[in-house]
């Protein structure tokens, strides 16, 4: 996670033109409308509260699959840059930058990615993961130059995250990321949104108003959520990250953690107890080579080599192992 704050747009309030400039796009935004028919919301009791608010959240996904196939363009081009070297970098502020920040720093032990391979940038620095930092959104000049910061290339890949679409810190970074020759995503929740049209690859999730006037921690906040699980996690499946649906690239790094490891081994090859532990003794503890050795019948020092020549993909290294010669590799 990295960000920075801009001094002349922190601290400094935007004139009467400005503030009216500013209300009349909200007027326009979709996730800013009010419901009259929930303007006495208050006044019911708990339970149907609860019943309103869950029938909500249930449409949140149907919005999101109307833009399946602007995700999965998406996820393509995102992974194409990561073999390659690329970065995935989500830029936000607010609740959206704290959804990227999370599916960001979950890549790590789900899927063993390297340090800096998946990053979230939020607006205002790391305090603006637990404390509300919100002038921060105002300053395109600071999302540069935190892109900037990392090291910004054109094999990396951008996503700004904005529930209204014109949040200047995600547009700004969009803008910036696409200048460099970088993959952008603008991910947003109005159509016609200015990150939309900014990015390379616009997904508009169409969620509607929300319970509360403007609250877009909501079900805009969900439908962020939910496509962001969408980019790293079949990002991570086209990379070889995964065999079938076990995460096999998962980084043992606590006890829950190695007993999964365990578990994915003994599921992916049906060996018993004690051969998983010779196979993951054997490979120190990785789980695609311990899975290799067992299935292919290969020491350690061969099941990491096959791995590495297949990219970190275990089926093509399992049919590399059990071609022909396989028995002299």
């Amino acid at each position: 996670m990295t960000t920075s704050q801009s001094a002349t747009s922190l601290g400094s309030e935007p004139g009467p033109s400005r503030h009216d400039e500013l209300r009349h796009q909200l007027d326009t935004l979709t996730t800013e409308a009010f419901r009259s028919e929930l303007a006495e919301i208050d006044r019911l009791p708990t339970l149907e509260i609860a019943r309103i608010m869950n029938g909500e959240d249930s449409t949140v996904p149907t919005a999101v699959a109307e833009r399946l196939p602007q995700i999965a363009a998406a996820i393509d081009a995102i992974a194409e840059r990561m073999a390659r070297g690329g970065r995935l970098l989500y830029v936000g502020a607010g609740t959206a930058g704290r959804m990227g920040v999370l599916d960001a720093s979950e890549c790590p032990p789900t899927f063993n990615t390297a340090p800096g391979q998946v990053t979230g940038v939020i607006a205002g620095g790391p305090d603006a993961m637990v404390n509300s930092v919100e002038g921060a959104e105002d300053s395109a000049e600071a999302a540069a130059a935190d892109l900037d910061a990392l090291g910004l290339t054109a094999e990396d890949s951008v996503v700004g995250i904005s529930a209204s679409g014109r949040t200047p810190y995600a547009v700004g970074a969009v803008e910036h990321a696409r200048s460099r020759g970088a993959l952008t995503v603008g991910l947003a929740c109005n159509e016609g949104s200015a990150l939309g049209a900014a990015a390379e690859h616009g997904i508009e999730v169409v969620v509607g108003p929300e319970l509360l006037t403007g609250s877009t921690r909501l079900k805009a906040g969900t439908a962020q959520k939910l496509v962001l699980n969408m980019l790293s996690t079949i990002t991570m499946i086209r990379l070889g990250k995964t065999y079938g649906n076990l995460m096999v690239d998962v980084r043992a790094s606590n006890e829950k953690l190695r007993a999964r490891s365990r578990r994915i081994v003994a599921l992916a090859t049906g060996a018993p107890d004690e051969e998983i532990e010779r196979a993951l003794a054997a490979t120190d503890g990785e789980v695609k080579a311990a899975i290799l050795t067992v299935l292919a019948g290969v020491d350690g020092p061969t099941a990491h080599r096959l791995l590495a020549e297949a990219h970190g993909h275990l089926r093509a290294a399992l049919t590399v192992a059990s071609g022909p010669g396989a028995a002299d590799a």
